[in-house]
């Protein structure tokens, strides 16, 4: 096994590697905080009256935004007053969502670790020490959780979305998963025809005629898509769906969302089921024995 020497690189100390790189870093690759596939949701995020948040991410699985608070060299109490401040206004503004403050450091002393350790027993707070090495004349980021929180357990977007085109879910998904949705655009259209995809920013919504009519969205990932189906909640919808197998997330209670995690081969083996949610979606009957007798009838013929 071969080893290569690492030196420690100060980006608060360095002329170029400043503050404005590090966060380019990061949303080039979100990953490189250690938080997950997390979604970029805004930087520098005018706050009224306090400032502007350096990054605002987000998980749409669990439907939880992360402030993040980003310092060269050490934290100090600025850093996390300024983070804490920034959460409180955010969560304030948003209490659909979960809220988790992230502060991230170059270095994170013993002393202001306690201090944080303090404030994570009633908020939720996550501290990343962020360090740059220089491995051989290439510069390497490392990010290390010195603080942890435990993730709450489990949108409609709260501002106007970002139009994009199919290319940018192309590059940010996978062909299969836009396949997938391509195939739920054509059952819905055979309860009714006349919608198309509207592709925004964070996700693939419907449209009829260039008007927006969400009732169903689409939220490709790298190896997944969720799904969202607006339903009332039921017990025998719930039960049905719970011996279906697919992958449920938590019930959206504020925009009255079945959510699923969902992939190419769940369709084919679930079409019954699908058709069926896309209906009660559009408020068209189905018949109770049909949701029963569909789904045994296609596991009959796929045996």
């Amino acid at each position: 096994m071969e080893y290569r020497k690492s030196t420690r690189v100060s980006l608060k100390a360095h002329p170029e590697f400043n503050e404005k790189w590090l966060q380019e870093q990061i949303v080039g690759d979100v990953q490189l905080l250690g938080l997950g596939d997390l979604d970029v949701k805004d930087i520098e995020r005018r706050q009224p009256g306090f400032g502007r948040l350096d990054m605002l991410l987000f998980d749409p699985e669990s439907n939880t935004r992360y402030e993040v608070e980003i310092q060269l060299g050490a934290t100090d109490e600025s850093h996390i007053i300024r983070t804490l401040e920034y959460w409180d206004n955010e969560r304030r503004r948003f209490p659909q969502y979960e809220h988790i403050a992230v502060i991230v450091a170059e270095e994170i002393t013993g002393r202001f670790l306690n201090v944080i350790n303090l404030f994570n027993q009633a908020i939720p707070l996550i501290a990343i020490q962020m360090s740059a090495l220089d491995v051989e004349g290439v510069l390497t980021l490392n990010a290390t959780r010195v603080l942890d929180v435990a993730l709450p357990a489990p949108e409609e977007e709260d501002e106007p979305g970002q139009e994009t085109d199919r290319s940018y879910w192309q590059q940010k998904s996978s062909p299969a998963l836009l396949t997938l949705a391509d195939q739920l655009l054509a059952i819905i259209n055979d309860q009714g025809p006349g919608l198309s995809l509207k592709y925004n920013k964070y996700y693939i919504g419907l449209q009829r005629d260039g008007v927006a009519d969400n009732f169903i969205s689409f939220r490709p990932r790298k190896k997944h898509m969720i799904w969202d189906v607006r339903i009332d909640r039921n017990e025998e919808l719930d039960a049905r769906l719970e011996e279906s197998g697919l992958t449920m997330l938590p019930y959206d209670k504020r925009w009255k969302q079945y959510r699923f995690q969902i992939v190419p081969g769940d369709l084919k083996a679930q079409q019954a089921l699908f058709t069926d949610l896309i209906r009660m979606a559009r408020n068209l009957p189905v018949e109770p024995l049909t949701l029963i007798e569909a789904d045994s009838a296609y596991a009959d013929d796929a045996g």
